[in-house]
């Protein structure tokens, strides 16, 4: 059987490995285990300052360009040029980690699309999304060999917004990470939030959830927000620190993967009000370390959690108050939340995305040679 050498845009891990960052990282250590002997797995990084370590992923091979990464996004997305292969050789196929083609000759080209939030609110993402995803991820979707997805959820969005065939999509989630339930939970511990802070992720709600909390609960844990701040959402986060909360509600900033576990543990819940999800990773970490779990019930969180979280609508500041209430309050619940937890991040395995992502290189393959 003929080598296959398949190229992953490494990027997003480079320097602070969050959601997208984890996802290409996982996934990249997983296939390695996965490869038929003979088929070879390279990992492509661009940086002027940053470089990528030779051992980052053992059995992998290495591309570390020396080209600023917004001047080489700019080529790519609105040029298509370089193909892959001036700066890497030759390979079969390219998997871009967002919803643009990697530009190839002859490779099969595979994008991964988290969630569709840069076409529902371009006015809270990064100037470079704002100018190339919105207008372009609908031409370059469906000319993709494969679409990857981290849900059903998302890739029910794909099919019906950007005109992708269904056998053109696969779903390969997030894994669970490979950590210890905490036995027992910290059932005093504070209450936490995880993830990059951003409109989206609606924190603004959850800090006037815990105020309404305070009030019917004053000796409830305090608060701890983990996570990078976006721009749009330093306003917010400057807020909290100037309000009569400060003291109550710490902001952490981001946290490496240690700290992020270590946080889980010391936790008496996990609490996410997104407005969108396209996978909720941290529902998923907050699940498999075994505390309970009080989260939106949008996008692909009702998918992830299931039974095993209290959903509420993202807007009802009071419910969320109140299912936080009833966590503390009630042992019997948040012991079912946590049984509930742990059967579920059961399911999710890297290994089985590894696995079906090189199910879904195999048919890029055979799609590009029948396009070809």
């Amino acid at each position: 059987m003929a080598t296959v050498h398949i190229l992953i845009d490494y990027r997003p891990a480079l320097r602070e490995r969050t959601g997208v960052g984890e996802y290409a990282h996982q996934l990249a250590t997983a296939l390695v285990g996965l490869l038929p002997e003979n088929d070879r797995l390279t990992l492509f990084s661009s940086s002027w300052k940053d470089r990528l370590r030779a051992d980052v992923v053992s059995g992998t091979q290495v591309v570390d360009t020396r080209v600023p990464v917004s001047l080489l996004n700019l080529a790519w997305h609105r040029l298509e040029w370089p193909p892959i292969e001036r700066l890497a050789g030759d390979v079969d196929v390219v998997h871009s980690m967002h919803p643009l083609l990697m530009p190839a000759r002859r490779a099969a080209q595979v994008v991964t699309i988290h969630d569709l939030h840069f076409l529902d609110a371009p006015e809270n993402t990064t100037a470079e999304i704002r100018r190339d995803y919105g207008s372009l991820t609908a031409a370059h979707a469906p000319r993709a060999d494969a679409v990857i997805a981290v849900s059903e959820y998302t890739a029910a969005r794909v099919r019906s917004e950007l005109a992708v065939s269904r056998d053109a999509i696969a779903v390969c989630p997030s894994g669970a990470p490979n950590w210890p339930r905490a036995e027992p939970y910290a059932q005093n511990g504070p209450i936490l939030f995880m993830g990059t802070i951003e409109p989206r992720k609606n924190v603004g709600t959850l800090v006037k959830a815990y105020r309404e909390l305070l009030r019917v609960r004053p000796d409830a844990p305090n608060l701890v927000l983990a996570g990078k701040v976006s721009p749009s959402a330093e306003a917010e986060i400057s807020s909290i620190r100037d309000s009569p909360l400060n003291g109550r509600v710490r902001h952490l900033g981001y946290v490496s993967a240690n700290d992020r576990e270590r946080l889980y543990r010391e936790a008496s819940m996990f609490v996410l009000p997104s407005l969108d999800e396209g996978f909720g990773l941290p529902v998923l970490e907050a699940m498999t370390v075994g505390i309970p779990v009080v989260a939106s019930n949008r996008g692909a969180l009702p998918e992830v959690a299931g039974d095993a979280a209290l959903l509420v609508e993202p807007g009802d500041m009071a419910g969320f108050a109140a299912a936080m209430d009833k966590v503390l309050a009630d042992p019997a619940l948040a012991q079912r939340l946590i049984a509930e937890g742990h059967r579920r991040s059961l399911r999710y395995t890297w290994k089985s995305s590894a696995a079906r992502l090189l199910e879904a290189y195999a048919s890029a393959l055979e799609r590009r040679r029948s396009r070809a």
